[in-house]
């Protein structure tokens, strides 16, 4: 069997437990080296002071020295010294035990060896020497002959054993410094083992965090691993519910596609269906398209027989704090069907003072007859009003250009027609947004036949000859000099106002929110008729364009609704001061652009090669709505007081002027 292998540290014990002897054994050497290097002349050197000693006190000393005693232990005899040598050991014997036996021993007596012819020396007496006399020279010196003697035989004993030790001393250091070597080496490799060691508690250390961090995590896993597992269990049942669906659905599936079969043939059937359908709808659009345009067609024939140029009156009714008339002096006789037939004459009565001044007795009062084509008692409503005209507001969108305007005296509700009341009540709304919100409707309507129409809208007043933008906002508010009357392009028809915004409006709220800065922006005075009264000519226009694109058809017109000043006639006996001068030029300007305004329709009706468009802005902003391509309606109103009795008969003649005036037929702008 092979030994079984120490560990180094265990050797390391080992030989420091054998160096401990080595070094209690080299403290035991019983002199130095100097001393045990002295001869016997240093020897005699040493004795002489004690000789000396000895003759001075008379009396004979034996000098002794403890390390001689050790060696003289036999009895010397007489005449005869007695020098004992001591018994040769081996070196390593004498070396352990020399030491405690020079130390231990007690010196004895020295016996001098006797030389023949001398005196013996005195028996000892009592275990002792006796002392020689003091006269013994001879005997004294002998017996130091005989120590000396025995010295050097000890010195060559110790000189042997000096050797013999210092032989053990070189040997002794040599295996301390091959232990020394190999102490070096066991520290250096405890050293490495410590270090070793040292790793080894912090890998310890490491590993036994890493298995707290490992037992953690492990909990962490198995509770992972307990949920899971649930999990896997309610997995298991829900697959197992899910199979049976699918086992289910599969039955389902198989009778779904016994099902679509059956469907795809029904499919292809009504798929042929459709095809004829669409067929039929292609057919059908065709003529929906036809029996629109053959109803655009007609519209226009209707209209075109009611007349290009119509004139409807409307008079006002009283309002708070207004006299009342005499009764009869308004009269609206009955239709030709009877009381059920609109009305569409008026009959005003007017009494002649002067003529009853002159006869003696009051004369009976004129009458009045108008026919128009349209009267609007004072108890009509803005519903009825516009529900009269939405026909005709309808032709802008089939390309016709309409033109509606309002025409009386001041105070007689025109702006009230055309804009309707304050306060925002919808039963007092005026054409302007009654028509807005027709078109916007209809357009509507018109859009699922492929239809689709823009709107743009814009708003201006004429004062003094002046063109005014009433939707200017910010710094070009009020600079209405800047505007100007100009057409579009060269070799346009179409005309336009510099500087004037053009707003585009899709919606009721937009058109509310351009009225109202209008109304902000137009000018108004106080008059004697009317406590506000506009002193201008406003002219709303809507740009319609229309675009087919299925059949690449496109219409474009325009509409426009005008609400003209107030047409009093000048008083000669009018006392002028600065207020009334500018309302006297105001006047004169407003009765300059209405006159034009008749002579324009004059002319047209009588088919002149001359239109006088020019000599107004108002005709010449409405050239392209009053021509022979346009529909024209005017609205004449009158007030219900016997006191403005002369400016309605004004009023009632110029409006039935207007309405004797035939105008050409109207043409739609259609591309």
């Amino acid at each position: 069997m092979e030994p079984q292998q120490r560990s180094p540290l265990l050797e390391v014990k080992g030989n420091i437990e054998l160096k401990r002897p080595l070094a209690k054994a080299a403290s035991r050497l019983p002199l130095s080296g100097r001393r045990l290097k002295r001869g016997p002349d240093q020897m005699e050197e040493a004795l002489e002071p004690e000789k000396k000693r000895t003759r001075g006190l008379g009396t004979r000393v034996t000098t002794t020295h403890p390390r001689a005693a050790a060696l003289n232990s036999a009895p010397q005899t007489q005449g005869q010294t007695a020098v004992p040598r001591a018994p040769r050991k081996s070196a390593p014997r004498y070396s352990m035990a020399v030491a405690p036996v020079l130390k231990t021993q007690k010196p004895g007596p020295v016996v001098p060896a006797q030389k023949p012819g001398t005196t013996a020396a005195p028996p000892m007496v009592g275990g002792k020497k006796p002392k020689r006399p003091a006269w013994d020279l001879k005997g004294q010196l002998c017996d130091l002959n005989a120590e000396l003697k025995c010295y050097r035989e000890r010195k060559q004993v110790l000189d042997q054993e000096n050797q013999q030790l210092q032989d053990q001393l070189r040997e002794a250091k040599q295996q301390a410094s091959v232990l020394g070597a190999e102490r070096r080496t066991l520290e250096e490799e405890l050293t490495r083992v410590r270090a070793q060691a040292e790793q080894g508690q912090r890998e310890l250390g490491n590993l036994s965090a890493r298995v707290l961090e490992l037992e953690e995590r492990l909990g962490t896993q198995e509770g992972l691993v307990q949920e899971l597992q649930q999990e896997q269990l309610r997995l298991q049942e829900e697959r197992r519910g899910l199979a049976a669906q699918l086992g289910e659905q599969e039955r389902r599936l198989q009778t779904s596609e016994a099902s679509l079969s059956d469907s795809q043939a029904e499919v292809a059937s009504l798929r042929q269906a459709a095809a004829a359908r669409e067929a039929v709808l292609a057919e059908r659009e065709d003529r929906l398209h036809g029996l629109e345009m053959e109803r655009r067609r007609l519209h226009n024939q209707l209209q075109e027989l009611k007349g290009n140029i119509r004139v409807f009156c409307r008079v006002r009714p009283v309002l708070p704090g207004e006299s009342t008339p005499s009764p009869g002096f308004l009269q609206f006789p009955s239709g030709p069907c009877g009381p059920s037939d609109p009305p569409t004459r008026l009959s005003l009565s007017r009494s002649d003072e002067r003529r009853g001044t002159l006869s003696g007795a009051p004369a009976a009062p004129t009458r009045h007859d108008f026919s128009f084509d349209r009267v609007f008692p004072p108890g009509s409503g803005q519903d009825e009003v516009f529900e009269e005209i939405s026909m005709l507001v309808q032709s802008a969108l089939d390309g016709y250009p309409v033109c509606i305007f309002a025409y009386g005296q001041t105070g007689s509700g025109k702006t009230f027609t055309m804009e309707g009341g304050p306060g925002g009540d919808p039963r007092l709304e005026g054409l302007i947004p009654r028509a807005l919100r027709h078109l916007f409707s209809v357009a509507q309507e018109l859009r699922g036949q492929g239809w689709t129409y823009s709107f743009v809208a814009s708003y201006v007043e004429i004062y003094n000859e002046t063109v005014r933008d009433l939707l200017a906002t910010g710094a070009r508010k009020g600079q209405g000099g800047e505007c100007e009357i100009r057409r579009a392009g060269p070799g346009s028809e179409e005309l336009t106002v510099t500087n004037a915004r053009y707003v585009p409006v899709s919606c009721e709220r937009e058109v509310e929110a351009l009225l109202h800065l209008a109304r902000q922006n137009r000018a108004v005075a106080r008059t004697a008729q009317n406590e506000r009264s506009s002193r201008s000519h406003s002219v709303f226009q809507l740009q319609i364009s229309g675009e087919h694109a299925g059949r690449g058809l496109q219409c474009a017109a325009p509409l426009s609704l005008v609400d003209l000043a107030g047409s009093e006639r000048l008083d000669p006996g009018l006392a002028l001061g600065p207020g009334e001068r500018e309302r006297l030029r105001e006047t004169q300007a407003i009765n300059s652009s209405l006159s034009t305004l008749g002579l324009v329709i004059m002319a047209l009706s009588n088919k002149e090669s001359h239109v006088p468009y020019r000599n107004s802005k108002l005709t010449y902003l409405l050239q392209n709505s009053l021509g022979g391509s346009a529909k024209m309606l005017m609205f004449v109103n009158i007030s219900p007081l016997e006191e403005n009795v002369s400016e309605s008969l004004n009023s009632l003649r110029f409006a039935s002027k207007v309405n004797q005036c035939v105008i050409g037929t109207a043409q739609a702008n259609k591309k």
